[in-house]
């Protein structure tokens, strides 16, 4: 049986089925009070990772977890990301992996979330418009400056991954990835074969998991919901594999959480490995 936690970068232990924040409103009154109930649901329930990125409201995000969690509990990794800006001629949002903006980004992440290191700080994509050795570089720089601790990369190819540790030490791959849609396979086992963590995001296939099948056949054996049940594939899939599923609302989480108990059977998981995979 694979176990509930990984040491992320070897040394930072955390439970494997972990919170995306995306989804979480930040606006005022009850609907950022609801959010707060949230993040602190989850702390509650056990989850040890939560995800977030300064594309999330331009940092608003990053502060909503502060205020809902800081003081942090001695355990709990907020994860957040940088590489992704606003022009200010446009407003409109795109890559930006110039040094000086990612050096920005991780100044203002600091101060968001009233942390003096962030201990794992991913690259959010990479900028075809810098060269990979400017942007991992700087990740690189600020982390032997102490202000992140590892550096981990989002949405890259095996090739990219394996130039990105040629520059440096890579903790962490956020690539999208689920039962439905296996498109970064090989980028998955690159990491099970490096130890390094792998956080599939939309690790819930939208739309299409309560539809199939042999997703349908499983839910309905185990008594569990088709979300729980891809959650349940995920984790038995490596034991690198830490999901970050996100929602706004607290029963899902409670359905998500617990979805960690949930351990499906051989047969089961090769039903489910027949099921359509996109790029598989």
């Amino acid at each position: 049986m694979a176990s509930d936690t990984f040491s992320i970068g070897g040394d930072l232990g955390v439970r494997r089925l972990g919170y995306g924040a995306m989804r979480l409103p930040t606006g005022h009154g009850r609907e950022r009070a609801a959010s707060i109930a949230v993040l602190r649901r989850a702390v509650e329930l056990g989850v040890t990772l939560i995800d977030t990125a300064h594309l999330y409201g331009g940092g608003a995000n990053e502060e909503l977890i502060a205020e809902a969690l800081h003081p942090y509990p001695d355990g709990l990794l907020v994860t957040t990301k940088v590489g992704v800006a606003r022009s200010p001629e446009t407003g409109e949002w795109g890559l930006d992996g110039r040094p000086a903006v990612l050096r920005d980004q991780v100044e203002h992440g600091l101060r968001r979330l009233r942390v003096e290191r962030v201990e794992l700080l991913q690259l959010h994509r990479i900028d075809p418009a810098v060269p990979l050795a400017d942007q991992v570089g700087t990740l690189r720089d600020l982390r032997d400056e102490g202000k992140i601790g590892r550096v981990g990369l989002s949405e890259v190819t095996v090739a990219e991954l394996e130039r990105a540790r040629e520059i440096t030490g890579i903790a962490s791959v956020q690539n999208r990835y689920n039962l439905l849609d296996r498109t970064h396979e090989p980028v998955l086992a690159a990491c099970e074969a490096a130890g390094i963590a792998f956080l599939p995001w939309r690790p819930v296939a939208a739309g299409g998991a309560g539809a199939d099948a042999r997703i349908a056949a499983v839910a309905e054996e185990t008594g569990a919901t088709p979300s729980q049940v891809l959650l349940a594939w995920l984790l038995g899939r490596s034991p690198v594999v830490l999901p970050i599923p996100g929602t706004a609302r607290i029963d899902h989480l409670e359905e998500n959480v617990a979805a960690a108990d949930l351990h499906l059977t051989a047969a089961q998981r090769d039903l489910l490995d027949g099921a359509h995979a996109v790029g598989a």
